[in-house]
């Protein structure tokens, strides 16, 4: 078994083509998942064999778990999420450390960690992952406290938890930090799911961007990871086009 291959609704609706049986369009081609999608298009998606990979855990990506004053408030929300997920057979909940304050990096790390230790729990006996997101700081999250791998994994092996594990978003890291096959080698027992968008723009996966999708991709199946890869590109032009080229760029050799 191999992995399976999911889209964000947000990003590929953000372009100027809308195309209103996106849905539909992407299960033909053979998508076996959607991320952040809304609501009231759950039951559509799964009607259409469309699993849920990935909601939105809390409201905020900038306020988040580095932050004591809001573990209370936030770990509401996410324990809010945690049942809907379970009720809706929702795979997984992103959670974001939020954007640095008063503490630094070692302290945000055992800040976060302190506070997603009993929500990994909860979401262990849930059946449901908790999903720490690394952001990069250069391009769209200026300031994010969690921006590089390392930092993400020293969250995740503080907690020590296997329903806590990272969001290894490629956009983000190769803007960050590059070194993506060893990094990815490195780190796969602490990866739950994956994000792509070309580098740079967060456009499709094509030939005017820096990353090497198809070494990405033959990695991941050598390395035999069983997860979603998910693609969270904002398409230039034809939405439905863009995901047959991401979807063929990444379908297993047979």
């Amino acid at each position: 078994m191999t992995y399976r291959q999911s889209f964000a609704w947000w990003s590929l609706t953000e372009g100027p083509l809308q195309v209103p049986d996106l849905l539909e369009r992407a299960a033909d081609i053979g998508f076996r998942g959607v991320d952040f999608l809304p609501a009231p298009l759950w039951p559509r998606a799964k009607d259409l064999g469309l699993e849920l990979v990935v909601v939105d855990g809390h409201d905020s990506i900038d306020i988040g778990f580095n932050d004591r004053s809001h573990h209370a408030d936030l770990g509401d929300q996410v324990r809010r999420a945690l049942e809907i997920a379970h009720r809706e057979g929702i795979h997984n909940i992103s959670v974001m450390s939020g954007v640095a304050h008063t503490a630094d990096d070692a302290a945000a790390i055992a800040l976060c960690a302190e506070a997603l230790r009993p929500l990994a729990a909860e979401a262990e006996q849930a059946g449901v992952g908790l999903l720490l997101e690394p952001l990069n700081t250069k391009v769209d999250h200026p300031g994010h406290q969690c921006r590089t791998t390392e930092w993400g994994a020293a969250v995740i092996d503080l907690v020590g938890s296997p329903a806590l594990r990272l969001l290894y978003d490629v956009y983000h890291m190769q803007i960050m930090e590059g070194d993506l096959l060893r990094t990815i080698g490195a780190h796969l027992h602490r990866i739950g799911h994956f994000h792509t968008a070309g580098v740079p723009g967060r456009h499709e996966l094509d030939s005017r961007q820096e990353v090497n999708w198809g070494a990405i991709a033959l990695s991941l199946q050598e390395h035999r990871y069983t997860g979603f890869i998910g693609h969270e590109f904002i398409p230039r032009a034809d939405p439905v086009a863009a995901l047959q080229q991401a979807y063929t760029l990444f379908e297993p050799a047979a």
